[in-house]
């Protein structure tokens, strides 16, 4: 019998990786666990954690205005750049020390270095001159931007990592991209008073959501102050005296003091190793598993980003949790994808579960829809035109809700609680049955009560 150093080595130490680590040691197992920069990994160190402390640095501005017309006086509010990012970093350091002392506490080693597979069962970590066996690898590297290398200019513009630690807040900044993460960035720059321009290829904002809610958001942020210029790419960046030109393809010139690239993120597989151990990537270069994680090579796994299935972190950790249950405890183990509620933190932000009115009338043919746009309540009270939508599709055969969608205040928070009626399969009578709390938002998802394509039809009529 084959002895390891390891029963289990996980390369990267993010939310996936951490959690798998973790669980496989508390149970007993001999675990290692390499990362080759902060322990964390994308959502804690360079996405979700420190980009909602930025949608909360950012959001105080307006709250500044609509407190104004509840009677507050607010004298000479200024925003310092430099001392939120310390106080960023500050926090930041403290959640990837947690993350640190967990893995310590169950007894797993952590090495800092970049691990590369040498086959099967052997990883080298060349930073410590290190070499290490193991029985089970798991790899959970995540993902990393992905930017037009090819463009002329490329290397002039940063993207969502180095937004982090831009040692000034700029005068004019140009996002490229039309998925959440260029929208969020959008709303935190722009309520910073940055002037703001987002531009995207494709004929509306965040492709793959609810069409109601991308037209909705991007009407709301462009009233916000951010430019949006759709059916539009990059032709080149030049560098300027006074900043960086935009040369679009549409022949628009745009001059702006950064450009952000936010189009895409791609799984993060350079220098891992993967043809020596004989692990596959897919079409989309990620990492080829089953459903229950495991690679074509029998005892390695991947689970999170680099994997692109659902690239969130939650998954990725409910991903971690079945691969030890599949890998140690004998217990076949996988993730169930239907109806994950997610948030996009923009200005207004979005919650959505479930399936869009399209996607809901391509699989079930005749649907309901409900929808309702109203100024919230808070708002009106100032004469803040923006507006909140919300919107419920409805199976027709059985009246089951297959779908929720939310665009306004507080849509991430209704949404995880909404994802539990989708989930749950409950129908529009039964949310009708529950109780509104008022005055909230949050009524309107049970008090829905006209169709809304009969509504229009009758309007029209």
């Amino acid at each position: 019998m084959t002895t390891y150093d390891y029963d289990l080595f996980v390369i990267g130490a993010g939310s996936g990786g951490v959690r798998a680590a973790r669980l496989a040691a508390l149970d007993g197992k001999r675990v290692a666990v390499a990362e080759e920069y902060r322990v964390g990994g994308t959502c804690v160190i360079r996405g979700c954690v420190p980009k909602k402390f930025m949608v909360y640095a950012s959001d105080f501005a307006r709250e500044f205005e609509v407190a104004k017309g509840y009677g507050w006086t607010i004298e000479k509010a200024s925003f310092d750049w430099p001392a939120f990012i310390h106080a960023k970093d500050v926090e930041i350091a403290r959640l990837s020390g947690l993350y640190v002392a967990n893995l310590t506490k169950a007894g797993a080693d952590l090495i800092h270095g970049r691990a590369v597979l040498k086959d099967a069962h052997t990883i080298e970590i060349p930073d410590k001159n290190l070499t290490v066996t193991a029985e089970q690898i798991l790899i959970a590297t995540g993902g990393r931007p992905w930017i037009p290398e090819t463009l002329p200019g490329a290397e002039y513009a940063i993207t969502s990592e180095e937004a982090f630690h831009l040692p000034e807040l700029p005068r004019r900044i140009l996002i490229a991209g039309g998925g959440y993460i260029a929208v969020e960035f959008a709303g935190i720059f722009a309520g910073l008073g940055v002037e703001t321009t987002l531009i995207y290829r494709g004929p509306n904002i965040l492709r793959g959501f609810d069409d109601d809610v991308r037209s909705h958001l991007a009407d709301q942020i462009q009233r916000r102050g951010i430019q949006v210029i759709l059916g539009c790419e990059h032709e080149a960046i030049e560098k300027t005296s006074t900043g960086l030109l935009n040369k679009l393809k549409t022949g628009m010139e745009i001059e702006t003091d950064v450009v952000m690239f936010a189009t895409g993120r791609i799984p993060h597989v350079k220098g891992l190793g993967l043809e020596a151990a004989g692990v596959e990537l897919n079409e989309r270069g990620a990492i080829k598993v089953d459903d229950y994680s495991r690679t074509g090579v029998e005892n390695i796994w991947a689970v999170g980003d680099v994997t692109d299935r659902v690239n969130l972190t939650p998954v990725a950790i409910r991903e971690a949790v079945a691969f030890v249950e599949t890998a140690f405890k004998n217990n076949p183990s996988r993730v169930d994808y239907a109806d994950i509620p997610t948030a996009v933190f923009s200005q207004p932000p979005v919650g959505v579960v479930g399936l869009t009115e399209h996607d809901a009338r391509q699989k079930y043919g005749k649907v309901d829809v409900y929808m309702s746009r109203f100024r919230p309540m808070r708002f009106a009270f100032v004469g803040v035109e923006e507006r909140t939508l919300m919107k419920l599709i409805v199976r027709a055969e059985d009246g089951v809700v297959v779908g929720c969608h939310i665009v306004g205040p507080d849509a991430p928070e209704m949404i995880q609680l909404a994802g539990i009626a989708v989930k749950a399969g409950l129908t529009k009578v039964q949310w009708d049955a529950t109780c509104a709390v008022h005055p909230t938002a949050a009524e309107e998802l049970v008090t829905m009560r006209e169709k809304y394509v009969e509504t229009q039809l009758t309007a029209a009529e």
